[in-house]
């Protein structure tokens, strides 16, 4: 794979004799494999694609240059609501033709593919990996070769062998790697594990043979490259125990499992000194999980002590789960130290949502419970963040967590969903260069971030010289009319500008016209779309910075209400007794309590569920298109002048018997004149309490919560 700075694609338009230039090469997929929900071709030709897991797909060819590739989905509207193509800094958009639709790369890249907003346990994806050549057959007497085509067996190298996979080839079982050492597994195979594991309890964590894709105790010494692995079970990806000196590249793991959960990335139970290059993970729980040991759940075994962890680093991956942290350190009541793991140049695609007794995050350490150890030199750097929850659960009673840096994280455009936490015995965190959008983060209540419990706060770093920052002129962008984007001053770097619309510029000033209204993921609507635009800077020295913003096209106006004789500040609100799973129409329905307030706060007085139904005008500063975000744990709708602009998925019950649901994350687009619009927020508490958050952005307006002042209600005299 080429460097995390190379991956920035650029969408060039292909000529029929470039499409010609090009040599592709895709294995075909057996049919016990294959699968006909997605049809795929590159450059005109068609290429299996497989199943993995659940309903996810992927599919897998190599090319020699630039591609242009349809994906044909089997329902005829499964686009109709927008695409969503990570990682995000590629600055794809695919252009949409009723089921299908079209987009270029020009080099290597993995990509995740699905429909905005719908990327949890059950979501249909599609995974594409296109790749460089693999390296030809390694010869010698300890050459084991592995033919296309399907294998049922386990496979068991010893010390000293080499396994050269051949493309196409799937093996359905286990690789074991079982008190070996200078093992190599090369090539471009698949591992189709499929376990006896029970759906509805965790029997994951077992070490022994045959129980996971990647399962090695006491090894050393070990290289896989692009091996791809397919786990359809409830058990844990790649497991090493007290392992050494493995090195992975091109690696791409696919889990999912009926139930969301067990179903990690990699685990190292002792051991490290591992280096993992050019990663792909999809799981269906911590990307990357680091423990002592683990024995089961009794207390003995919680409390065994276990071997220490050490020196990993992961780089130039794609990473994504469904459910729990991307890197998790430590577990309550365990006991082992672990130090040295770095996380750099590298795209977080989804983080879970959601709790298991702590937050989910990008790093979560939970050193509860009686946990021991020391746990130092962790360092999270270089890493764009799309769909995310917080930043990090850092909680260790004794003896100490040390030297924890985050530095250069972009979170392209989602704000965080959670508070970040640093609790107990926690020194020497550093945040360095940490930005939303435009902002860089210059206090802890931007990240949001509470530290308690005798944590000493993180240091923040004033920001790197090189600094990537833009306007946008005019402030109302309207559909064909030029655009100026300037951006501020870096002596001697290159501007590369990514506009959301699948195109791109350089040089500080740039001029842009949008030619529709749809929006970077197609989802726009009501003549109104967010473009999601990036500006990448380098410095001569390597080092960049990115910002992003959203802009919202406009081709169609909502125009602003007479005003009303009088306005009184805040919103009515009337609440509904009962408990839907889905929010009511409320037409037939007759409220059980009403009265008013200054935001979306209302009370229940005692009511066990509702649903609560907030009213009034909003106070439109200037024209413009305008961004609603919305986030809620039980699922909340936002309408203006009588159009839906964002509504949150559905209720996402959060696990290990945390209380209450997950917060979802929507937001929609509608282009405002100024003045006074009609405004509903409609929200569910059926297990989680609270109020819903709206934020909002627009001309001149950064992404804030919408304040109070710009409630109002129609009053009397």
């Amino acid at each position: 794979m080429p460097s995390f700075r190379a991956l920035v694609c650029l969408l060039v338009l292909l000529s029929p004799a470039a499409r010609a230039a090009t040599r592709i090469h895709a294995a075909p997929v057996p049919a016990v494999m294959r699968d006909s929900f997605f049809a795929v071709a590159v450059n005109r030709r068609v290429v299996d694609v497989a199943h993995a897991a659940s309903k996810y797909d992927y599919v897998s060819f190599d090319t020699s240059g630039p591609v242009e590739i349809s994906i044909t989905a089997a329902e005829p509207d499964f686009w109709a609501h927008g695409v969503d193509i990570e990682p995000w800094r590629l600055g794809i958009r695919p252009r949409r033709n009723g089921a299908t639709i079209r987009f270029r790369l020009n080099e290597p890249a993995k990509l995740a593919i699905s429909r905005p907003g719908d990327f949890l346990s059950g979501a249909r994806m599609l995974f594409l990996f296109a790749g460089a050549p693999p390296a030809r057959p390694p010869s010698g007497s300890n050459v084991t070769v592995i033919a296309a085509g399907i294998h049922r067996e386990n496979l068991n190298p010893k010390s000293g062998d080499t396994l050269y996979m051949e493309p196409g080839s799937y093996v359905f079982g286990s690789l074991n790697l079982w008190n070996v050492h200078d093992v190599k597994v090369l090539g471009r195979g698949t591992i189709v594990y499929d376990g006896p594991q029970n759906p509805h309890t965790d029997e994951g964590w077992m070490q022994k043979s045959d129980w996971h894709c990647i399962g090695a105790n006491q090894a050393r010494n070990v290289e896989i490259d692009g091996l791809t692995c397919i786990v359809r079970s409830r058990t844990w990806s790649i497991q090493m125990k007290d392992s050494t000196g493995f090195t992975y590249n091109d690696l791409r793991v696919i889990a999912g499992s009926e139930a969301n959960a067990n179903q990690d990335g990699m685990d190292w139970l002792g051991g490290g000194d591992t280096v993992v290059r050019d990663a792909f993970i999809r799981s269906s729980d911590d990307d990357f999980a680091m423990q002592g040991n683990w024995d089961g759940y009794s207390q003995a075994a919680m409390l065994r002590p276990g071997a220490d962890v050490n020196n990993i680093v992961v780089e130039n991956s794609e990473l994504s789960t469904s459910i729990s942290n991307i890197v998790r350190i430590n577990w309550p009541q365990k006991v082992f130290n672990s130090r040295g793991f770095t996380l750099r140049n590298s795209d977080i695609l989804h983080a879970g949502i959601g709790a298991c007794g702590q937050t989910f995050a990008l790093l979560g350490m939970w050193g509860a419970d009686g946990a021991r150890g020391h746990h130092s030199d962790i360092s999270l750097e270089n890493l764009t963040l799309d769909h995310w929850y917080s930043l990090a659960q850092i909680h260790q009673q004794e003896p100490a967590v040390r030297n924890v840096a985050f530095r250069n994280l972009w979170a392209l455009d989602q704000p965080p969903l959670a508070e970040s936490l640093i609790q107990g015995d926690v020194r020497e965190t550093r945040i360095d260069n940490v930005k939303y959008g435009q902002a860089q983060v210059t206090s802890l209540a931007q990240i949001p971030m509470v530290v308690h419990g005798g944590a000493a706060p993180p240091q923040i770093g004033a920001g790197p010289r090189l600094h990537a920052q833009f306007t946008v002129m005019p402030k109302a962008v309207v559909q064909g009319k030029r655009v100026t984007f300037t951006a501020a001053a870096v002596p001697g770097a290159p501007y590369t500008w990514f506009f959301g619309d699948g195109t791109r510029g350089h040089g500080r000033q740039v001029q842009h016209r949008y030619r529709d209204s749809l929006g970077t993921e197609l989802d726009g609507h009501d003549g109104a779309g967010r473009f999601r635009v990036l500006l990448h800077v380098t410095g001569k020295d390597g080092r960049e910075d990115w910002a992003g913003q959203g802009i919202v096209v406009v081709s169609g106006w909502r125009h602003a209400m007479p005003p009303p004789a009088h306005l009184d500040p805040g919103l009515d609100w009337r609440i509904y007794g009962g408990g839907w799973s889905e929010l009511p129409s409320f037409t037939s329905i007759a409220p059980a309590l009403t009265g008013t307030s200054t935001g979306l706060e209302a009370s229940a007085q005692g009511l066990k569920r509702w649903a609560t139904d907030w009213v009034g005008v909003l106070r439109v500063p200037a024209d413009g298109g305008y961004a609603f975000s919305l986030m809620d744990r039980d699922g909340a709708s936002i309408a203006i002048d009588g159009v839906e602009v964002a509504r949150t998925g559905r209720a996402f019950a959060q696990v290990c018997g945390s209380p209450g649901n997950a917060m979802r994350f929507a937001r929609g687009a509608i282009g405002l004149r100024a003045g006074l619009h009609r405004i509903r927020v409609t929200a569910l508490n059926t297990m989680s309490g609270g109020a819903p958050r709206l934020l909002w952005e627009g001309p001149g307006i950064p992404l804030e919560q919408v304040p109070a002042a710009a409630f109002a209600r129609e009053g009397g005299q």
